[in-house]
């Protein structure tokens, strides 16, 4: 660990990584407070049935009114698309 160069130069400037700096690399659940890992865990299960991901094409206005609305917009459309269902046969 002494022979280790420094990775911030007088400047402030971070250095490339080499070999030797990847090789001292050790799993993030070695390192991390126990208190991160168990919010970084791994993902549960789904308590709604898995979404199906499609291609779909839309008009730009539509994307563009959608995605304003801020994070969570897909899912907007998606109950958009289900209130319509609700209402008119897809035939």
């Amino acid at each position: 660990m002494a022979n280790r160069k420094p990775l911030i130069d007088e400047a402030g400037e971070v250095r490339e990584l080499d070999a030797d700096d990847l090789a001292l690399f050790r799993p993030a659940e070695e390192v991390l407070p126990v208190s991160l890992s168990t919010k970084l865990g791994v993902r549960g299960p789904q308590k709604a049935p898995t979404k199906e991901r499609v291609t779909i094409r839309l008009s730009a206005d539509v994307v563009a009114r959608f995605r304003a609305t801020g994070n969570g917009w897909q899912t907007r459309i998606d109950a958009a698309l289900k209130e319509w269902l609700r209402t008119h046969s897809p035939d």
